[in-house]
């Protein structure tokens, strides 16, 4: 039996408009090589200037995290060659960086949890993108600049569920705080992967591999499932020390399987300086108290939710996953809804509708969805014809919820006069089973329900009816 040793190395872009040591746009998609200056292009005597808002976005990550704030810190030069970094080396933090020792809290379905280390965050400037085209490859250093904080957690996930539960938990985290649009496609949020196995009860660490730039959690967990198995067999074959060797990988997404790409550098081999084109970063006082105040995180919003509205963990773990979905939750309960009917107009009847699109995308805002449960618990209309209004919004692109309900004609009839005269022509027509009711079989009670929500063309207030006739059967 083996155990599985699983570290991560998460790099988040940040969402600031410029790069971290210069002043070019940060933005996506424009065309090829067009977003640089000198200094990103790394021309001789070209200075670097650190951006600002960088280091706010790091503290503030690192509050989150529970971490040591370095309020002194250096910037090195992490040497390698490759075509898309123009300068031949990489501004990075290596033996002080900005966020120290953390920690990050996983939560799994049964309600118990489990704490992560965190190792450190660095700031750091991110490389260019190389384009293969054939035999052909194009350089676009547009990206190469961009401010990157790198998280680096310890080795503590055993399995591909925790890791998962990690990422997901660190990427919320980023889109709470609001330091990154976080959008793995664009790669603003990906990840490298360190695995290793051991035999259980080992304490020793062993070779790991890591499997480079993962920017999809479904493709991270079918890579660290791969390369664990691809380990355990090298162990059980006796060829371990032959077939796992310190290497970089790369994942197929088409094949599900990784395949080496380059043998794995350590630290002495990036011959890691300080760069002398740039001072010690200092973090002030007054930096530390402006930008460690940070926005409610998803295990507090959570935590208040359950308190607050009365709901249950598990929906409240569903709902503050998203920050879209936390805040447009909130924005419903302000209309006075009961949590448990929020709950589940959101997380059922309306994202049921939007066919795996996310809260953000939804036309109906939340005090339209608000308003719909409003006129449930206020016995306007029922929860079947709540319904029916919710698509005819959707299809018509109308937030009008009172007009929609008087247009479908759907609702319900409250008036005891009007009933007790549909109700007085049901009994009049079952004299059978109204003396059967009265000779104790009160099951019958639901027949007469039925024929007069019937008879009202299911318009009338079920309640209502109950209570009605409860009273005339008596």
């Amino acid at each position: 039996m083996f155990e599985i040793i699983i570290g991560l190395e998460v790099h988040v872009q940040l969402n600031t408009k410029s790069k971290l040591f210069c002043s070019c746009a940060t933005s996506f998609g424009e065309e090829p090589n067009t977003n640089v200056c000198p200094t990103c292009l790394g021309l001789p005597g070209a200075l670097p200037v650190l951006n600002k808002e960088a280091v706010h976005k790091a503290i503030m990550l690192g509050t989150a995290l529970k971490s040591q704030i370095n309020t002194k810190s250096i910037f090195n030069r992490k040497n390698y060659f490759y075509p898309d970094l123009p300068n031949g080396y990489q501004i990075s933090q290596f033996e002080v960086p900005v966020v120290g020792l953390g920690e990050l809290v996983i939560d799994f379905e049964d309600g118990t949890n489990k704490k992560i280390g965190v190792t450190r965050a660095h700031l750091e400037n991110d490389a260019g993108k190389n384009i293969h085209a054939g035999s052909v490859s194009h350089v676009d250093l547009n990206r190469a600049g961009t401010p990157l904080l790198e998280i680096v957690s310890e080795p503590d996930m055993r399995n591909a569920e925790e890791a998962i539960l990690y990422l997901k938990k660190l990427h919320s985290i980023v889109r709470y705080l609001g330091i990154s649009d976080a959008n793995m496609q664009e790669g603003s949020f990906r990840c490298d992967v360190n695995v290793s196995i051991r035999p259980k009860g080992d304490t020793n660490l062993y070779t790991r591999c890591e499997i480079k730039n993962m920017n999809s959690f479904k493709f991270i967990e079918k890579a660290i499932k791969y390369e664990v198995n691809r380990h355990i067999e090298a162990w059980e074959d006796g060829v371990h020390d032959k077939e796992i060797v310190q290497e970089t990988r790369l994942f197929d997404p088409d094949s599900g399987e990784t395949r080496s790409m380059r043998g794995k550098e350590d630290a002495a081999d990036y011959r890691y300086f300080p760069d002398p084109d740039l001072l010690p970063l200092i973090i002030t006082d007054e930096m530390m108290e402006k930008y460690t105040k940070i926005p409610e995180l998803p295990d507090e919003k959570k935590e208040r939710f359950v308190k607050e509205y009365k709901i249950k963990e598990y929906d409240a773990s569903v709902i503050t996953a998203s920050v879209e979905m936390a805040n447009y939750f909130d924005e419903m309960m302000k209309e006075g809804i009961s949590g448990k009917n929020g709950v589940t107009w959101l997380t059922v009847e309306l994202l049921g509708r939007l066919d795996g699109s996310g809260i953000e995308d939804s036309f109906i805002d939340a005090k339209t969805l608000a308003t719909i449960v409003k006129r449930i618990e206020d016995n306007t209309i029922s929860g079947k014809a709540a319904k029916e209004v919710l698509d005819y919004l959707i299809e018509n692109e109308t937030l009008d919820v009172d007009s929609s309900i008087d247009k479908l004609g759907l609702k319900q009839v409250s008036d005891d006069g009007a009933l007790l005269e549909i109700i007085d022509g049901i009994l009049a027509a079952n004299e059978d089973k109204v003396a059967e009711y009265k000779a104790g079989k009160e099951k019958l009670i639901g027949f007469f329900v039925g024929q007069t929500m019937k008879a009202s063309k299911g318009s009338a207030n079920p309640q209502k009816v109950n209570e009605l006739l409860k009273q005339r059967l008596s």
